[in-house]
């Protein structure tokens, strides 16, 4: 990941949050015949060092990864488009071009795949309690019938990444002075309030 340091991001909740944060992680991992799989799918963060997620069975990826090589999980949060027109600076000189900001987390590490019903159902059962979790009514997986969950169980296989390396970059205007960051807040609070919230957390 290029990232320079006024952008990185190393403090273990902010690296948990992003990732929470990402709606659609992608997993990329080689191929043992050469080549590079990439699926999107949801995965958890579990601390220190774990990612779940599931693919389904017909998915290849679970079956031709190379798991003697490291994958990469791509976690993308808060991002979006920063018009010069929100930095005070452009009233002043006028010396201002657009960017993007945003929030991500490269996590590597060895994937593995596992068939077992009684581990993919927790995996399932994480998962859905992650994104459950804040609604006024739940869903669970128990509230299926076992022999349904059973079924669709076998349509599905487990993964699990076991991290080496967390990356996390945060490129939220911090090379920019103060004024101009609080103008961009400003700009995108209307448009974009992930991103504006998000630049309020590194203020």
């Amino acid at each position: 990941m290029y990232n320079p340091a006024a952008f990185e991001e190393t403090r273990p909740e902010e690296l948990a949050a992003i990732m929470r944060e990402a709606s659609l992680p992608v997993l990329i991992s080689p191929a043992r015949d050469g080549g590079l799989l990439a699926t999107h799918l949801p995965l958890l963060f579990q601390a220190p060092d774990r990612l779940i997620g599931h693919v389904a069975r017909a998915n290849l990826h679970w079956r031709d990864f190379d798991p003697a090589r490291e994958s990469l999980a791509v976690f993308t949060a808060a991002q979006g488009y920063v018009s010069p027109s929100w930095y005070p600076a452009k009233q002043v000189h006028g010396r201002v071009v657009p960017t993007w900001n945003y929030s991500a987390v490269h996590a590597t590490g060895r994937l593995r795949a596992t068939d077992d019903p009684e581990e993919t159902l927790a995996i399932v059962t994480a998962l859905t309690a992650r994104h459950e979790a804040g609604r006024a009514r739940p869903w669970h997986v128990s509230d299926a019938p076992e022999d349904y969950i059973a079924a669709q169980l076998k349509g599905l296989v487990g993964l699990v990444l076991t991290v080496t390396k967390l990356e996390g970059k945060a490129k939220l205007s911090q090379n920019r002075s103060l004024e101009d960051r609080r103008g961009v807040i400003e700009g995108t609070a209307e448009e974009n309030p992930a991103l504006s919230t998000a630049m309020k957390r590194g203020l």
